[in-house]
């Protein structure tokens, strides 16, 4: 994908960010490093859990569709993170699960003065049943 400069961000149009699946063995390592609970790191005690099975860290996803998917089409405006609001985890991600990302602006308040904007984003993550697994607001300080 191209990277996209400040004055083709539009407001409200949804922007597909693309589709990623976890194996087994990333969603463990994962949370072997950041995530240490039971149901993300041991398939037998994930099989005994609440969720019947091993599950994503629910940071994992959201980071890794950052990592990869917003910030090479978005990052080279960026000028500073300002805040994370409303994660839902609303449903269990788990292995080999195809996950679909998008995210909206919902808004965008320019400060012409200082070159710079706030944008406000909405992530949606959703399985191929089109069910929303996660939402997110992110907030992020753009120049123009």
């Amino acid at each position: 994908m191209e990277q996209l400069t400040f004055s083709k961000l539009e407001l409200n149009k949804p922007f597909y960010l693309g589709d990623i699946i976890l194996s087994e063995q990333e969603i463990m390592d994962y949370a072997q490093a950041f995530d240490p609970l039971e149901f993300h790191t041991n398939k037998e005690a994930a099989a005994k859990s609440h969720f019947k099975g091993l599950v994503a860290s629910g940071s994992h996803v959201f980071t890794l569709i950052h990592r990869t998917k917003w910030i090479p089409v978005f990052g080279k405006t960026v000028l500073a993170g300002l805040e994370v609001n409303n994660w839902k985890f609303l449903k269990p991600i788990y292995p080999n699960q195809k996950i679909t990302s998008t995210v909206t602006i919902t808004a965008i308040k320019p400060n012409t003065e200082k070159h710079y904007a706030t944008v406000t984003w909405f992530y949606e993550l959703k399985n191929e049943q089109q069910e929303l697994l996660q939402v997110l607001e992110m907030i992020v300080l753009h120049k123009q």
